[in-house]
Parts: structure tokens; C-alpha cells; sequence
């Protein structure tokens, strides 16, 4: 079992910068991929980056690849999503979510098996 909690979110100019964070509690989380996904108002939930447990491998979607970056810490239990030159196109509410066993570049939020309670971003023109 794990829990999710995000962070960080909040109200930013374009082309300003966010980073979010994803607290996790459970012993295993090393072991598991971690996501961030985002979901605009009257929109499907949309990948937005993958990590492996080990940090190792990444997967961005075209939309942020070269503006946002994914990381985790392990040792803090914890996953980031450094976000930089934010577009108001990038507003929507982000969650983090955590799948056993699931390839990197898995986009489908059906395969994620946890999930947290999101973190708006709202980015003004």
C-alpha cells in the first residue's frame, strides 16, 4: 500500500517556474514507477512524466519534454516535477501516482494503481 500526497502547486506568471513534490508513505515505494499526470477542466487526464524506481530511466510527454523535469529520492520517499517556462496551456490540476511492475512508458492512468489528491497550477498570461 502506498499514500500519495502532492505539493507545491500555486498561481505562477508564463514563464515562471514550480516545482512539485510527491510525498509517499509504504515501505515499497522504491520499487514502484512513478508519474505525474494532469487534468485540465473538461479534459481526460493526460501523462505529463514517468521515472523508474531507480531514476534511472525517464519519459516525458512532447508537450513539457525541454521545460519540465521528473526526479525522485528514494531515501525521502519523495518524487519531484521541476517545472520551468510554464505556459498558460500547462494549468490544470497535477497528480502524482505510483504503478508496480509498469514500464516507463506506460501513459494510460488505468495501469497506475495509486494515486494522490492533486495540487493546482494555475499559469497566467
Amino acid at each position: 500500500q502506498v499514500q500519495l500526497v502532492e505539493s507545491g502547486g500555486g498561481l505562477v506568471q508564463a514563464g515562471g517556474s514550480l516545482r512539485l513534490s510527491c510525498a509517499a508513505s509504504g515501505r515499497t515505494f522504491s520499487t514502484y514507477t512513478m508519474v505525474w499526470f494532469r487534468q485540465a477542466p473538461g479534459k481526460e487526464r493526460e501523462f505529463v512524466a514517468a521515472i523508474t524506481w531507480s531514476g534511472g530511466i525517464t519519459n516525458y510527454a512532447g508537450s513539457v519534454r525541454g521545460r519540465f523535469t521528473i526526479s525522485r529520492d528514494n531515501a525521502k520517499n519523495t518524487v519531484y516535477l521541476q517545472m520551468n517556462s510554464l505556459k498558460p496551456e500547462d494549468t490544470a490540476v497535477y497528480y502524482c501516482a505510483a504503478g508496480g511492475g509498469v514500464l516507463v512508458t506506460t501513459t494510460s492512468p488505468s495501469r497506475y494503481d495509486y494515486w494522490g489528491q492533486g495540487t493546482q497550477v494555475t499559469v497566467s498570461s
